[in-house]
């Protein structure tokens, strides 16, 4: 295998990468300006903070759960290249709407441009659907499989140091919509010239006849997966890693802003340290399994991840708070007595979180017929988007009655062992 990193030299790898890694931080850009715009500059209520990002937690994912059997059936009959540049040139129409969303905002505005930025968000749901297929699946098609591993990898750190960027951008500028405006159609448009360079990966196997019903061809696809064991195990521990996730996620911000008492540059740095501690995880696994695809550390690597997050837990537990009415920037943040511990135990739980899942998706790839592979990502992604929305949902009813974020924290943990049983019993079964 060749280092994983000399895949970037490479014509059949590097245009994907590049598109995915400009749609990620687009994606980003745009999701973390609106949820810090709605949180610091809309909403003034702990409550509502909550359920809107749940809201557009869920509404991003829903797409997902209703449109993925379609997806996947699409990219393993037509070329993947040229989806690719249809669903790119898709993100300009969302990208307006939801600028249109910002900027009516920030006029003062009242109700349609949250309903704007909400539909935007759910596009964005649609946009990534019909691309995250095609991100695994061309993989095996333009790789040997002895570069699978690493090419997952670097796509997987991509995505997130793309997150890290958008996120950390975000931070500081989402206050200025029209600078937000301005260079999300700009990274739209570096996307789809990346996404012009892609190479072509025909339809492999046999043509399909489309299921156009969601409900029934999500199902179909779904049966058609789930009944094989491996990859039922491989995709139920995703799930579960995705809906731990989800739960995170949604709570950061009102932690950040009502437990940890700091401002939306704070809000953004930790998304930020989240996203680049999943990078590290990414390629930490494949230099450790050399790429070879297995399960094997996968259960102590989510184990590893729930202690990480008992250890924020208790950070934020012991956590000094801002004066009454003030806010830490990120100077007096990071000068704090316990910032130290708040960054090394999400630094773990992001790090652990990428060595657990990047092996598992390699897996669902190679494990199939290449033309099969993105009906299996789809199929991977339905369950996924499932957990995801039920852990949105949760996190959303459990708030509006008075749940805090830092009690929701102990309710990942325990997902993390169930998620770790569930990788041991896909090592023992394919290892």
């Amino acid at each position: 295998m060749i280092n994983a990193l000399g895949l970037l030299k490479r014509r059949r790898f590097l245009p994907l990468f590049s598109t995915q890694f400009l749609g990620a931080f687009n994606d980003n850009l745009f999701k973390t300006s609106m949820v810090l715009f709605a949180t610091y500059e809309i909403f003034a209520d702990p409550k509502q903070e909550s359920f809107f990002n749940a809201l557009a937690a869920g509404l991003f994912i829903i797409p997902f759960f209703l449109l993925s059997a379609l997806a996947g059936q699409i990219a393993d009959t037509t070329d993947k290249a040229r989806i690719i540049r249809y669903v790119k040139l898709a993100e300009f129409a969302i990208m307006a709407v939801g600028s249109a969303g910002l900027l009516l905002a920030r006029a003062g505005v009242p109700t349609l441009p949250v309903i704007l930025m909400l539909a935007a968000v759910t596009g964005l749901g649609v946009h990534s659907t019909f691309f995250g297929p095609i991100k695994y699946a061309i993989l095996p098609q333009h790789l040997d499989e002895d570069d699978v591993l690493g090419g997952t990898g670097l796509v997987e750190a991509g995505t997130y140091l793309s997150i890290l960027l958008g996120t950390i951008l975000a931070g500081f500028i989402y206050h200025s919509v029209i600078a937000v405006a301005a260079l999300t159609f700009a990274v739209a448009l570096a996307g789809y010239i990346t996404a012009r360079q892609v190479p072509p990966a025909p339809r492999l196997g046999p043509p399909l006849t489309l299921d156009l019903n969601p409900l029934r061809a999500s199902w179909r696809l779904v049966n058609g997966t789930m009944h094989i064991p491996r990859l039922f195990l491989a995709i139920c521990a995703i799930s579960f890693f995705w809906a731990i996730g989800s739960v995170l996620i949604v709570i950061f911000p009102p932690l950040v802003k009502n437990v940890l008492t700091a401002d939306a540059s704070v809000a953004s740095l930790v998304l930020a340290i989240f996203s680049v501690g999943v990078a590290i995880g990414s390629v930490v696994i494949n230099l450790m399994l050399r790429g070879h695809i297995s399960a094997k550390f996968s259960p102590a690597s989510v184990i590893a991840m729930g202690g990480a997050v008992l250890a924020f837990w208790l950070a934020v537990k012991s956590w000094t708070p801002a004066p009454a009415g003030t806010l830490y920037g990120i100077g007096e943040f990071v000068h704090q007595p316990g910032a130290a511990f708040v960054g090394l135990s999400l630094v773990g739980v992001a790090v652990f979180g990428g060595m657990f899942v990047v092996p598992l998706y390699a897996f669902l790839t190679t494990t199939v017929p290449k033309d099969q592979t993105a009906r299996t990502v789809a199929a991977n992604n339905v369950v996924n988007s499932g957990a995801m929305t039920i852990g949105s949902l949760v996190v959303a009813g459990l708030t509006w009655f008075g749940v805090t974020p830092n009690d929701l924290l102990l309710a990942v943990v325990a997902m993390c062992f169930v998620s770790a049983w569930l990788a041991q019993k896909l090592h023992l079964a394919c290892d």
